[in-house]
């Protein structure tokens, strides 16, 4: 039976400026309408996303839109009919919606309804005198407000949960089919949903501005097995036409502002892969970011992660745009040009590490756009296995999202002791942490590949030793990838790596130097509330944690499970979870700082190296069972979980701000950290 209370949208949410202005005027003319007309086509991939969401995502949106446009920002009439408190809640619902772009959380893929009665939202909608809104809220009520055991998750639809990437009700064994068989026909599946028409026929749609097949490479059909069944499956291109062409329009644009030959050649292959859907346009696009170095206006867009889609391989819209920090920038340069004295401390052996280390381009930004669901603190792309390998890879920072914080954000589970300490050095340490992650976790590691007929990146006849001291049997086949051998798991399990990497160097005291932290005080400051970060994340990271299906809805959260998980093993008092109440409502982290250095580095080195050998060797029978029993929550972790819910604050929520074109300049609005400044970035957006 489902909890409701554990599904209302948050209330007294925190909402932050995102702020960017005294960066963005620093920029050139040029470089800012360079930004204006990027911003302005990965906002018009919103609709692609909150298709991926849910069916009813994208009415919701229209929905909340057109009761803004209706009453003019102004709910003051339906105050007086309905109450201050439901006018309230309503915006805390409609600026929630829009923060997560659809109404499951982006951070957890949980549903959310709103606060207010069924009958007061409709009574709030008849008030608006819109025959539009009404029709509009008659479509969707039902689904806004509809939870069961299984709706409330993101997952596969055949077992009732929801998603936005199958068309109707489809199968894990059957996706995974169509996924195989567009892999044979070297097909990459990011920018595709999948129809199923019936039990062997089944259409793949593209997303692109054209609505035929002008790829060259797309056939007409492929005939493929459901395990004895013979199945075929077709396709439709023009998935989000309308917008992919407002999308290839702005780039267009932005093209004409380009600072060299090689943001213009990036650009023509996004132009390329939005307009035909050919994805390999797209991988060529990342060729040509990698090589642009340090430009004053970082900018990447695609489908670029799979995190949401429970085959692991169909990819979300997101777009950023941002502007360098170049003091931050500086000290990023130190720690890549240092990082290969880094990586040679890592546990595993050379075999699994890359012959040489490429340094790639490391940035820290302050994040002008980033259409997607969700804003990350930093970023490690491009997610091409090739790419990262043989040309390389960037690594960026997301300052002003690292530093976002609002005025008084209370901090569960820490002890009172710790609390001042913890809030002086939360940030200092997140950036840390996050600068380890991109760069030494994501950036680190050697995948043994068959590169091409019987050409091997590793001595096939000798390969390397795995963990139990033989040679390992197992490595990626050709025209494999770590995402298609992994599936569902790759997206936490790689998480999980690299905060792992972070955790283990964290206590290297030439690295948090780089970092500006001089003092062996400063230092063990910046280690201890590391750990303590990680082991609170892992602890609220039950939120996320489905009891009925034993279900995690956030990669990171799982990876940070197993993380507090492999510390608590640890044993030798490094770390536990005290409490004296039956009702566990003084629960607190108890973590020892004299053990970091020497059972925390142990443990945290022993994951780590099983982790990452799996990862390389192509185990995925090894790798899979290791991952799923660490992230199995036990009896004695699960009692925790309804407190943890108790306690759980809700989500920052960022406003982003708008750019205004001119034909002399572009100058830059941002907006108030109320709900109605939240909703009003979106309606001046005007996609």
């Amino acid at each position: 039976m489902v909890k409701v209370s554990n599904y209302l949208a948050d209330t007294a949410a925190p909402i932050v400026q995102l702020s960017a202005k005294s960066h963005f005027e620093e920029l050139s003319t040029d470089e800012k309408k360079y930004a204006h007309h990027f911003s302005k086509a990965g906002h018009w991939g919103s609709k692609a996303v909150l298709r991926s969401v849910s069916p009813e995502s994208e009415k919701i949106y229209d929905l909340i839109l057109e009761i803004h446009r209706t009453v003019k920002s102004d709910y003051s009439k339906i105050e007086k009919e309905l109450g201050a408190t439901v006018v309230k809640s309503y915006l805390e619902y409609a600026s929630q919606f829009l923060s997560n772009l659809g109404n499951y959380k982006s951070f957890g893929d949980v549903k959310f309804i709103p606060r207010i009665s069924k009958e007061d939202f409709e009574t709030l909608v008849e008030l608006t005198n819109s025959e539009t809104v009404l029709q509009l809220f008659e479509s969707v009520k039902e689904d806004i407000y509809s939870l069961d055991d299984n709706n409330i998750l993101l997952g596969w639809n055949n077992k009732g949960h929801v998603t936005g990437y199958y068309l109707n009700t489809i199968t894990k064994e059957e996706a995974e089919g169509v996924n195989s068989a567009l892999a044979s026909k070297g097909i990459m599946p990011e920018n595709t949903r999948v129809e199923k028409k019936s039990d062997t026929k089944f259409i793949v749609h593209v997303a692109s501005k054209d609505i035929a097949n002008a790829t060259g490479y797309y056939p007409d059909s492929i005939d493929f097995k459901l395990g004895d069944k013979p199945a075929s499956l077709t396709f439709k291109f023009g998935d989000h036409s309308a917008e992919f062409s407002k999308i290839a329009e702005h780039l267009e644009e932005a093209k004409k502002y380009a600072a060299n030959e090689t943001q213009v050649k990036m650009i023509e292959c996004y132009i390329e892969s939005f307009t035909t859907g050919s994805m390999n346009a797209h991988k060529q696009s990342q060729v040509h970011w990698v090589k642009d170095v340090k430009p004053a206006v970082e900018t990447n867009v695609g489908f670029i992660e799979t995190y949401r889609d429970p085959s692991g391989t169909r990819g979300e819209w997101e777009c950023l745009v941002a502007c360098v920090n170049k003091e931050r920038t500086e000290k990023f340069g130190s720690l890549v040009t240092n990082a290969k004295n880094f990586i040679a401390q890592l546990p595993w052996t050379k075999d699994f590490e890359k012959d040489v280390f490429t340094p790639p381009d490391f940035t820290s930004l302050e994040v002008l756009t980033f259409a997607g669901s969700g804003i990350p603190a930093g970023i490690n792309i491009p997610n091409y296995d090739d790419v990262r390998m043989n040309i390389g890879f960037k690594n960026v920072s997301l300052g002003n999202v690292v530093s976002a914080k609002s005025g008084n954000e209370p901090t569960s589970f820490v002890t009172d002791d710790v609390q001042d300490l913890y809030n002086k050095y939360r940030v200092d340490s997140f950036e840390v942490q996050v600068g380890i992650h991109e760069l030494l976790g994501h950036g680190t590691g050697k995948l043994l590949c068959e590169t091409g007929d019987n050409e091997y990146n590793f001595d096939v006849k000798n390969p390397p030793l795995g963990l139990d001291g033989k040679p390992v049997s197992t490595y990626y086949k050709k025209g494999e990838t770590w995402g298609s051998v992994f599936g569902s798991i790759a997206g936490s399990y790689e998480e999980c790596r690299a905060e792992s990497v972070a955790m283990f160097l964290v206590t290297d005291r030439k690295l948090l130097d780089i970092f500006g932290f001089k003092t062996k005080e400063e230092q063990d400051h910046i280690i201890y509330i590391s750990y303590l970060q990680m082991c609170r994340a892992g602890l609220v990271g039950l939120e996320f944690w489905d009891p009925a299906t034993g279900k995690w809805g956030q990669a990171h959260m799982q990876a940070r499970y197993a993380i507090m998980k492999t510390f608590l093993d640890a044993g030798e008092g490094l770390v536990s979870l005290e409490y004296t109440k039956d009702d566990f409502s003084d629960l607190v982290i108890k973590l020892d700082p004299s053990k970091i250095e020497t059972v925390g580095q142990k443990a945290i080195g022993e994951f780590l190296n099983k982790l990452h050998v799996y990862k390389c060797s192509a185990d995925v029978v090894g790798g899979t069972k290791f991952y799923n029993d660490i992230t199995s929550v036990s009896p004695e972790i699960r009692k925790f979980r309804d407190i943890v819910l108790e306690k759980k604050l809700a989500r920052k929520q960022l406003i982003q701000a708008n750019t205004i074109i001119s034909e002399d300049d572009v100058a830059i609005k941002e907006y108030p950290e109320t709900e109605i400044g939240m909703i009003d970035s979106f309606v001046e957006r005007d996609i």
